[in-house]
């Protein structure tokens, strides 16, 4: 009789235990982890979109990777984790398509690439002849290779007959902020960026827009990565990104709408 009321007691407190674990566990919603790997330029635009978001799903919480697009390729190529990639060209979310690493995409905004200058500057420029002057001793760009922005200034500069000519001036940054960085310090006397990055500095000046012409057009490709283990939690972030709440905040910070 003694050992059954002992095995009784210990059945009765850990049931207690068992009961007092879970009271706390199911109080606990858990949140939903959303990686977004995104182009650095998207940066101020994502943040603000992220913080709307979470307002109204705080099951879901969006982490953002900022990156050259190039980079952020190499990344998910190489298995990093990521549910969706925001890139700033095409180029990047085709070469992912291709090797079906991106499952869904489509172009949501478009771009303009200016030539700025320090804020205090007071030269004016009329073409990107101008750097071709002695005054022009670094100019910043994007490494062409990784940063669809550094891309689409090699493009417009070797169409203008400039780019052998401006080879010894040339600084090449890792994304299209730090060329903004370059320029706002003074360690460039000008640099290639898009007008959303320019725009909110008050350190720099959008000294000369570059003929939409010069280069291939400037889209942002959104696409869902196609290892992501939150399919439904994607699709709907996915699909708020291409909301007009969201486009609404990206025509605020300058980008245009495809």
């Amino acid at each position: 009789m003694k050992i059954a009321k002992i095995l009784l007691l210990v059945l009765a407190v850990a049931a207690t235990l068992l009961l007092a674990s879970c009271g706390k566990s199911g109080g606990k919603q858990e949140r939903t982890i959303l990686l977004v790997s995104a182009a650095a330029s998207l940066k101020d635009s994502l943040e603000r979109i992220g913080a709307d978001y979470g307002k109204d799903h705080p099951e879901v919480d969006i982490r953002f990777n900022y990156g050259s697009s190039g980079t952020l390729q190499k990344q998910i190529e190489q298995g990093a984790p990521a549910d969706l990639f925001l890139s700033a060209g095409r180029k990047q979310m085709d070469a992912l398509t291709a090797k079906k690493l991106v499952s869904e995409s489509r172009d949501v905004l478009s771009n303009r690439l200016v030539l700025i200058l320090s804020a205090d500057s007071r030269e004016r420029v009329e073409s990107p002849e101008a750097l071709l002057k002695p005054g022009y001793r670094n100019i910043a760009i994007g490494e062409p290779n990784t940063v669809p922005a550094g891309m689409y200034a090699k493009q417009a500069l070797t169409a203008l007959g400039l780019w052998d000519k401006l080879q010894d001036k040339l600084v090449f940054a890792k994304d299209v902020r730090q060329v903004l960085t370059l320029v706002e310090s003074g360690n460039a006397d000008a640099g290639f960026v898009y007008r959303t990055d320019a725009g909110p500095s008050e350190r720099v000046a959008a000294a000369l827009d570059i003929p939409d012409d010069a280069h291939d057009p400037i889209v942002y490709p959104f696409g869902i990565v196609a290892a992501s283990k939150h399919p439904q939690e994607v699709s709907a972030f996915y699909r708020y990104l291409t909301s007009e709440p969201a486009l609404q905040v990206f025509r605020d910070h300058g980008f245009r709408i495809q």
